[in-house]
């Protein structure tokens, strides 16, 4: 009897990869039930954004309405036109050093020639698709930097804070620290008790009515204030002039090579910090909903998004975490709830500029703190800190040292270079004690290997699935791991990761199984590991994935991880 050929699969074309999620969306059909749960969840996200737009811009150097303009034409975009479902665009924390060094330096012509040299640099980034090559980044590196930024943002909001006499703020993080330390005597008490009013209404409404719009309810409570009592404190209307209330014309800006090649390297890492910031959040996306986003779909959308914000006058865009985590906390079903977000925000551009008169700068500035410290992530930096490998701990101190008191681009370069470096040096020294290559990729013959590698499945019972890891789990490889519990269609039961043959794993690596830990416990999925390696199993019992964590089953061998699935 002949054997039947099965059709051999067609790979989709390229242009499939730039397809955007609205166009997907639409296809598989959009009623009025999506579209009452997308009106809510971009009302509720625009809410949220509006004041964060406006303390952003101000605290990267420039007048609060650029970061309106931002949120409303990049939000936009990247809403329309990109690959992640729940992804909202706008001004963000990362921006803030960069932006305000950029404008200290070249003016603001000069940040609108480099948004617009970053959104092309995106969109070369997409077509040749480098979306994917965002998980090389070690994960120390970008909590080190991510920090420093934060440190950075939360400095630049000492003087309004508390109110200081100053007629500008240096950009160097130490010379800024002497000059506040010498205004100290000019401080206003009343300056400093409004934003600290502000402050605990917004950290209070966290706390007990996490539904409540807390940064939009402590600007309006504290304008509120300033108008009733008059109060002498600076307002964006007495430092800025309000802001309009409209769009601006579109404007081009003064492009010559000479120029271009001056803003190169800022052009990069504005490009660098909206391709990483983007993918990073379409990841903890679908991390929250099951869904996939196009990497490179989202890195042409960034790419668009920059230049259409550079051409209205706006400042550097990407996908903003929290945003986009409210937007799916609010319901969104799909793209629409992020177009509608910047329907919104224009809406209140053109009714509510007028008030803007009377937002005092220390309530912008107690929202800029809080900012601040979620961008610092300081339960993941103490947990690297404390429990990583020596290696790790060091690239992440340096990468924030760096970032802080040195460049933002020095960092990451540095960072990488040395994560990769430190690889090469455990992998050097995995092969010395293995006495050759027996940690490195090579042809076995059938006969060498382990019978029990081929009928793994044989004794699976039901509601269990297993998959055995090959080769070092460092952070070039992690994002994988993520993607493992999707690779096995229905969530399973019992889980069993076979880790005999990897022979090492990084704060990178520890940090991904431990993100699969916790989505298969949202499942419902019991992991199991077997035949962890005794330098793998000492980084996980320091990264709190050890037998005792209770969050991570430590099995001898596969025979006992069966007999422990069997018993779930």
């Amino acid at each position: 009897m002949a054997e039947t050929q099965r059709p051999t699969p067609t790979a989709s074309p390229a242009w499939h990869l730039f397809v955007p999620k609205l166009i997907t969306t639409l296809r598989q059909g959009y009623g009025m039930g999506d579209l009452r749960h997308d009106l809510i969840a971009g009302l509720t996200v625009a809410i949220v954004a509006l004041p964060l737009a406006m303390a952003l811009a101000i605290a990267s150097g420039t007048t609060p309405d650029k970061g309106l303009v931002t949120a409303v034409v990049a939000g936009f975009l990247i809403s329309a036109l990109g690959g992640s479902r729940f992804q909202i665009g706008g001004p963000t924390g990362a921006f803030v050093v960069v932006v305000f060094n950029v404008i200290a330096e070249h003016g603001y012509d000069g940040l609108v020639l480099a948004t617009l040299m970053a959104g092309a640099m995106l969109i070369v980034a997409a077509i040749a698709r480098l979306g994917t090559w965002i998980k090389y980044i070690p994960e120390p590196v970008v909590i080190g930097f991510t920090a420093g930024i934060g440190l950075i943002i939360l400095s630049s909001q000492i003087r309004d804070f508390f109110g200081l006499s100053l007629d500008s703020v240096p950009g160097d993080f130490l010379e800024r620290l002497g000059v506040f330390w010498a205004a100290r005597d000019s401080l206003s008490l009343i300056t400093f008790v409004l934003a600290g009013a502000s402050l605990a209404l917004i950290l209070g409404l966290r706390r007990w009515a996490p539904k409540l719009p807390g940064f939009l309810l402590a600007v309006a409570g504290a304008s509120l204030i300033v108008l009733i009592f008059g109060l002498p404190v600076d307002t964006i209307g007495s430092r800025f002039g309000g802001i309009p209330s409209s769009l601006p014309a579109p404007v081009w800006p003064e492009i010559t090579l000479e120029r271009m090649g001056i803003l190169l390297p800022s052009a990069f890492t504005i490009a660098f910090l909206a391709g990483v910031e983007s993918l990073l959040s379409a990841v903890i996306a679908d991390g929250m909903t099951g869904r996939r986003h196009r990497s490179n779909c989202e890195l042409m959308a960034q790419g668009v998004a920059n230049i259409g914000s550079a051409f209205f006058g706006g400042l550097p865009a990407t996908g903003a975490i929290a945003r986009t985590a409210t937007n799916i906390r609010a319901g969104a079903r799909s793209p629409v709830s992020g177009i509608l977000h910047a329907v919104f925000l224009l809406l209140f551009m053109l009714l509510l500029a007028p008030l803007a008169y009377w937002v005092p700068l220390a309530a912008l500035a107690a929202i800029l703190v809080v900012v601040a410290w979620n961008m610092s992530e300081v339960g993941k930096l103490t947990h690297l800190l404390l429990r990583a490998p020596l290696g790790d701990r060091l690239v992440m101190v340096l990468t924030f040292l760096l970032t802080v008191l040195v460049d933002l681009t020095v960092a990451i370069q540095v960072g990488v270079v040395l994560a990769a470096i430190l690889f090469m040096h455990r992998m050097a020294g995995l092969v010395a004690v293995e006495k050759g290559d027996a940690v490195l990729q090579r042809d076995i013959d059938d006969f060498q290997r382990d019978p029990e590698a081929y009928d793994q499945r044989d004794a699976l019972p039901s509601g269990v699935e297993v998959f055995q890891m090959r080769g070092p789990l460092f952070f070039g490889a992690a994002s994988t791991v993520g993607d493992l519990l999707d690779s096995v269609g229905e969530p399973p039961r019992v889980f069993i990761l076979r880790m005999r043959e990897v022979p090492m794993i990084d704060a990178s690596g520890a940090e991904a199984l431990a993100g699969l830990v916790r989505r298969a416990a949202a499942h419902g999925t019991k992991v199991i590991v077997t035949s962890v390696q005794p330098e793998v199993a000492a980084v996980l019992q320091r990264m709190d994935l050890g037998p005792q964590s209770g969050r991570l089953v430590h099995a001898a061998d596969y025979g006992e991880a069966l007999a422990l699935a069997r018993a779930v």
